[in-house]
């Protein structure tokens, strides 16, 4: 783990405005900046940036968190990887920690230099060999495809790369799987007269290639080894020329080779991606389910893309979430994603995208292939074949659903299906409009309403017959209220009554545990973003998180804090009382009470009075 004090030495350092403007135009309003979100499409610029709160939020999509929160958000990264690039631009190094066992920093810089040196030799060749342009022109790339995506040659000598590197013989070549070593101890050159594709990882830098042989041979495409730098299923093929594209459609497209991922931008469709040469892992799952809410993998229609395709939905289902879509597209069998779109053309291949098997729906599909639905035996195959995969589902709702879609196909009740699989709990009826918040559209938080997130994020919807009715809040407690107050001004925590906080919420532990913080000198006072991220990844940082968001919507006014802080302090100390009351009311019903507890009850009460007193001639 990266130390806490690091993270918050480091975020008290950095400027969100200074980061965010670095991929952002941010301008000036009032006392924040602001911009269009980058992570949904809008026209209107709601996505805004708090230089005395170090936070940014969205208005449209509800996004908001840290610096180091944006980093991971808009490039995809890690944690640590978005904390060592924030360091790296002021000039902090990450203290050594357990987080990075097998990793020689010195080691990993020397290795990335060594393969960004490869890349510009390789990409010198390719202009100096009149068949490998050849080979790309006839493959129908441009000149401004192949320097997107720093396209290079290696040329068919055993021992080429001795014009780029003074020593040949260097541990390093080797190390980073650019040469070969025989039995003899003599050298020769991983990749010869091949296409050179760079892979970068999400920092840009050059950690490896994938190498397609320009005629007929075997390999048809090599990849470098894995090294210190660069693991096959960690790393996607094309994921830093896709970011933007990405973002501005909303989807990631998954293909299984490099030709695809190149001819398709070609025409158009820039937002794809390919694993390189393995199948999908839970790490590109991860890393894709980052960037962006809806994932498409796109498979050839012959046995082996069904089976690929099962790999993906496999290792998918623990990722996934209710606010995250994943589907499945099968092309024509004669063709590839980089056949089709030159077939068909890019409308044709966008067209197809949108028509691609949702998760839900393939899932289904597969389990009920070579089943005999029409017998009691093949029904009771169904879900017994599906426990497996449906119980790892990670998203609750659309776990639900399939639930639901898999008894029905089965003839069974939902009740029935849940009892083979072992969940707990009958499934809850459903609730009645009446019961539902009102709504303007778009999808539903608990906070926030019915707004503009899910599938009409950042698109307000006309005239699609939604009700347009304002969201309706339940009134806000006075735990709520002392716990937004002390987000805002964290060094408030250190007047709360901690005997008076409530351990049975989510918004009293989360008070609890602030103050506690404060006592002992461990509470982040220098912005709401240092506060998000010093409770990252405890139970306490969804509940902040939600405050944080709610501030951003409507943060209190300073002059009217102190008084709000003492009147909430009252109202906390008075719901106090009550609950007391209440106890001993109940026990006075149901056996007595002696005298200690009759005084007790008396006091109570008398003190209730009070404070109602002194609410009233606060009011007045």
């Amino acid at each position: 783990m990266i130390p806490q004090s690091f993270i918050q030495d480091l975020l008290a350092r950095v400027d969100i405005v200074e980061v965010i403007e670095r991929y952002l135009p941010l301008k000036k309003g009032g006392a924040n900046y602001f911009a269009c979100c980058p992570f949904h499409g809008e026209k209107s610029a709601s996505f805004s940036v708090s230089p005395t709160k170090q936070f940014y939020h969205c208005f449209g999509c509800g996004v908001h968190g840290s610096a180091i929160s944006f980093l991971m958000e808009y490039n995809g990264l890690g944690f640590i990887d978005a904390v060592k690039e924030l360091a790296g631009t002021v000039g902090m190094e990450v203290p050594e920690d357990d987080f990075t066992p097998n990793h020689d920093r010195a080691l990993e810089q020397s290795l990335t230099e060594i393969m960004a040196q490869a890349a510009r030799y390789y990409k010198e060749q390719l202009k100096r060999s009149p068949v490998a342009i050849d080979y790309l022109k006839h493959r129908g790339l441009t000149g401004e495809i192949a320097a997107r995506y720093g396209l290079g040659y290696a040329p068919e000598g055993w021992q080429a790369l001795q014009a780029a590197f003074a020593d040949y013989s260097a541990a390093s070549l080797l190390e980073c799987g650019l040469v070969l070593e025989n039995e003899q101890g003599r050298r020769y050159d991983r990749f010869r007269d091949r296409i050179m594709f760079p892979i970068q990882d999400q920092r840009g830098n050059v950690i490896g290639f994938g190498g397609r042989v320009l005629g007929k041979g075997e390999p048809k495409y090599l990849n470098s080894p894995e090294t210190p730098i660069f693991e096959k299923g960690r790393e996607l093929y094309g994921l830093v020329q896709a970011r933007q594209s990405v973002r501005d459609q909303e989807c990631v497209l998954v293909v299984e080779g490099y030709m695809d991922v190149v001819g398709l931008a070609q025409f158009g469709v820039g937002n794809a991606v390919a694993t390189l040469g393995t199948a999908a892992t839970p790490h590109h799952i991860q890393k894709l389910l980052r960037l962006t809410d809806r994932v498409v993998f796109c498979f050839d229609g012959d046995a082996a893309g069904r089976r690929a395709a099962g790999r993906a939905l496999e290792v998918s289902l623990e990722h996934l979430a209710d606010n995250k879509a994943l589907s499945f597209l099968f092309l024509p069998e004669e063709h590839d994603p980089d056949s089709f779109v030159r077939a068909e053309g890019p409308d044709a291949f966008r067209a197809a995208m949108n028509r691609a098997m949702p998760l839900a729906e393939f899932l289904l599909a597969e389990l009920k292939k070579d089943i005999d639905l029409g017998t009691a035996e093949g029904c009771a195959k169904l879900v017994h074949e599906a426990k497996p995969l449906v119980t790892r589902i990670g998203a609750p709702l659309l776990r639900l659903q399939v639930i639901k879609m898999l008894a029905e196909a089965a003839g069974f009740t939902q009740a029935e299906v849940e009892q083979a699989f072992g969940l707990k709990g009958a499934s809850a009826a459903p609730r009645r409009f009446d019961d539902s918040p009102p709504f303007e559209g778009g999808s539903f938080d608990r906070d926030r309403g019915f707004g503009d997130g899910g599938p009409f994020r950042g698109k307000r919807r006309q005239g699609m017959g939604f009700p347009r009715m304002l969201p309706r809040r339940a009134p806000q407690t006075a735990v709520e209220t002392l716990l937004k107050l002390i987000v805002q001004h964290p060094i408030w925590a250190a007047r709360l009554p901690i005997d008076l906080l409530p351990d049975d919420t989510p918004e009293g532990c989360a008070l609890i545990a602030l103050t506690d913080a404060m006592s002992v000198g461990d509470l982040p006072t220098h912005g709401i973003g240092a506060l998000l991220e010093h409770y990252r990844d405890t139970p306490h940082a969804e509940i902040l998180a939600r405050m944080a968001g709610q501030l951003a919507d409507n943060a209190f006014e300073d002059a009217s804090i102190e008084p709000l802080f003492n009147d909430t302090l009252k109202k906390l100390e008075a719901d106090a009382v009550s609950r007391e009351i209440d106890t001993l009311t109940a026990r006075e019903r149901e056996y007595g009470l002696d005298p200690t507890e009759r005084r007790q009850l008396a006091e109570l009460l008398m003190h209730k009075q009070k404070l109602r007193t002194q609410a009233k001639a606060s009011d007045s």
